[in-house]
């Protein structure tokens, strides 16, 4: 639970103390390993010495946790693989109807869910009516709700993304922090996020054992 309520606290603007200080928790990786970064403040979630990484880290360094080299030496010791670097957004779950027209999918057919399935637990799925958009909701790191979606090619360029992040919010119950993971160069989907209420906390990089196929 300590990961979660460090996640929790964020998403209500108490970050932790910015004070350069790079924390190793070998036994909180979960489904993937994972470093997250909060203002000069780190926290390292693989089976790694704490050691190794303070020696692979140089003091005052605030970007190196979640620099390429870093990154690289811990995926090769711990046998992982890298994945991109994505900025952390949270909002709190109002459990109020958004007025979006959803249905509830199974199965994994959707890239998407698939994709969800790999990282996350109590993977739930939902399509607009029409196909042209994919809501996912799931437990993932340290067993925060996380958020997905995807919007068709043809369907872009309308707000169904923000509608979609919003949707999420009606989803859960009312208080529930939600997190969502985007990559900072996709700036439509940053925009889309940001205009359905959530708030940049951090970023993170996960490194999981296996990368999900297709």
């Amino acid at each position: 639970m300590f990961m979660l309520d460090v996640f929790v606290a964020a998403a209500d603007g108490q970050l932790p103390t910015p004070d350069g200080q790079v924390e190793v928790h070998p036994g909180l990786a979960g489904k993937t390993a994972a470093v997250v970064a909060f203002p000069a403040h780190f926290y390292v979630l693989a089976p790694v010495d704490p050691q190794w990484v303070r020696m692979q880290l140089p003091p005052g360094d605030y970007s190196a946790p979640l620099g390429a080299r870093f990154l690289v030496a811990l995926a090769d010791r711990i046998g992982a693989h890298v994945r991109t670097s994505d900025a952390v957004l949270a909002a709190r779950a109002h459990g109020q109807d958004t007025g979006l027209d959803l249905r509830g999918i199974t199965g994994d057919a959707h890239p998407r869910v698939r994709f969800a399935h790999h990282y996350r637990d109590e993977v739930r799925a939902w399509q607009t009516r029409d196909g042209m958009g994919c809501l996912v909701l799931g437990r993932g790191l340290a067993g925060r709700w996380e958020v997905s979606y995807e919007v068709e090619p043809g369907a872009r360029g309308h707000g169904l993304g923000r509608a979609l992040a919003a949707a999420a919010l009606g989803l859960l119950p009312a208080g529930t922090p939600v997190f969502a993971q985007v990559s900072p160069g996709n700036s439509l989907s940053m925009r889309a996020t940001l205009a359905a209420g959530y708030r940049p906390v951090g970023g993170e990089v996960l490194l999981p054992a296996v990368l999900p196929s297709g």
